[in-house]
């Protein structure tokens, strides 16, 4: 019995190997096209046999380069403070007031997961002409916020749910208003839960290529996904420098997910028990 689960243990891992190489397959080949000459990537090999890193020294040295991290990050860190700040009040607001209909209005806002980007394009993108958002910061920043309201709400609401609400009538009886209960009680215990939602928002708003590319025509205000367009020529003769830049730009959501792995695993756990 004991020699069978070591076997299937065995197996198990044997299976998470060859899928975990799998899926990192895509990103070494990236980096290994970033790593040749315009010669040797168009050469039919695995590995590049002599690697270069003139791509990157292109990449960085492209004047727009500094300006589009810029935009990035501005309308990616200000869309995680403005989500965080909706999805927390609305949760708490529908976790605690229960009125008529109070579940209808949370299941319509999780209905708006199922609208894919593509189907409001057109209409966004008057409405955004309309008010003159268009190049503007805010063009994608209200935007972002309204598509990942509805997951966040999702994640943290559930948390909310299991919150004991014997410690909140502590802290009423202390003389504590909502907000102060909020702010002291509630939201300490559910940062795992707001991490979720927050490095789920810093990554989308960071990838994010088709609103971009629409709402941003003006160079000095496009953001990251755009820049592989700036190293694409008509004929595609120097990929090195555009999978450079992908590289590049991969980087940092890699970097933000792998740290705070753990708690985001742990916030979706604590979010999906109740929802």
């Amino acid at each position: 019995m004991r020699r069978t689960s070591i076997s299937g243990r065995t197996l198990a891992y044997v299976v998470l190997i060859v899928l975990t190489l799998f899926s990192v397959l895509p990103t070494v080949y990236m980096i290994d096209l970033s790593l040749r000459d315009p010669v040797q990537s168009f050469q039919p090999v695995l590995l590049a046999q002599h690697p270069i890193l003139d791509n990157y020294r292109t990449v960085f040295n492209n004047p727009g380069f500094m300006k589009f991290f810029l935009n990035s990050a501005i309308v990616s860190i200000l869309t995680v403070l403005l989500t965080l700040t909706v999805v927390i009040l609305a949760s708490f607001g529908l976790s605690r007031i229960k009125i008529r209909g109070h579940a209808f209005v949370f299941y319509l806002l999780i209905a708006g997961m199922m609208v894919p980007l593509a189907a409001l394009i057109v209409p966004l993108t008057v409405s955004l002409k309309d008010m003159n958002l268009l190049n503007n910061y805010f063009g994608l920043i209200g935007p972002f916020t309204a598509i990942g309201t509805p997951f966040g709400m999702l994640v943290l609401k559930g948390a909310m749910d299991n919150f004991p609400r014997e410690l909140e009538e502590a802290a009423v009886l202390d003389g504590a208003t909502s907000i102060g209960v909020l702010w002291r009680v509630v939201l300490p215990t559910v940062v795992p839960s707001l991490l979720v939602v927050a490095i789920w928002q810093f990554l989308y708003s960071w990838n994010e290529f088709f609103l971009s590319l629409v709402v941003m025509t003006d160079n000095f205000m496009k953001t990251v996904p755009l820049l592989p367009l700036e190293f694409q020529g008509p004929y595609m003769t120097d990929p090195g420098a555009l999978f450079a830049i992908l590289t590049v730009i991969s980087i940092v959501p890699m970097v933000v997910y792998v740290a705070l792995q753990k708690w985001f695993v742990g916030g979706l756990m604590a979010g999906s028990v109740k929802g």
